[in-house]
């Protein structure tokens, strides 16, 4: 197993924040994101750590995929999961937002302290203290395990695939289902049967999402459990 490496965007980096308005299915979500991209990735700390491990801070987004991720969970029916929620590649946290509002228990977890610290933020501001953060590589499974497991454009780049599905099969605990969506990229052309092969079976549907009125971005969500479920 790969030691985990751990990322913090620096503060003076993301010290400038504009807070966006996001509605999903009717309800209104408030985020905190850091303003000005160019200059968080211009950043002598952000490029340092794209030399030493290839790593861009891209939570300091929203991207679409956590906008469909939001309403996959607000549309499902939680009585047939568990309540414990791990949302990995949390960045901003709208995808664990949405499930602290269906009343579930969020882990907001990603590479990048600075993002959980945003998240969890982000949770307080829509209402939500409790939730819990962590710091987690997906890299390097930790040993817990989660009954539901969420993750939005996490295969931005194809030597990510691998490591996504590696871990949801460590994580996800048995009977759990991990709901994971893409904006199709070309690099989640192989997440399916990389999947397969790591022992998960797959439900795929067509998702999509975007400001209302405004531009739709199609996608997929992908349902996984345990194969031998």
């Amino acid at each position: 197993m790969n030691s985990p490496r751990f990322h913090a965007t620096p503060d003076d980096a993301v010290q400038d924040v504009v807070r966006e308005k996001v509605t999903v299915e009717g309800m209104t979500f408030h985020l905190d994101r850091p303003a000005g991209l160019d200059k968080v990735f211009d950043h002598p700390g952000v490029r340092n750590a794209y030399a030493a491990d290839e790593y861009i801070p891209y939570w300091t987004d929203l991207w679409a995929a956590g906008r469909m991720l939001a309403k996959v969970v607000l549309r499902e029916d939680w009585t047939k999961h568990g309540r414990d929620v791990l949302e990995i590649g949390c960045g901003l946290g709208l995808g664990g937002i949405a499930a602290l509002a269906c009343r579930l228990n969020v882990t907001f977890s990603d590479v990048d302290a600075t993002a959980v610290r945003f998240a969890l933020a982000n949770a307080k501001l829509n209402g939500h203290a409790n939730a819990q953060g962590l710091p987690l590589d997906l890299r390097s499974p930790p040993d817990l395990t989660f009954p539901v497991i969420l993750a939005s454009d996490v295969m931005y780049e194809q030597r990510l695939v691998e490591p996504v599905a590696t871990f949801i099969k460590a994580v996800l605990a048995p009977g759990g289902t991990a709901f994971v969506t893409d904006p199709d990229r070309y690099s989640s052309r192989s997440f399916k049967w990389v999947c397969g092969e790591a022992g998960l079976a797959v439900e795929t549907s067509f998702v999509r999402a975007g400001e209302p009125g405004g531009e739709r971005t199609k996608g997929t969500l992908y349902r996984l459990r345990h194969a031998d479920a």
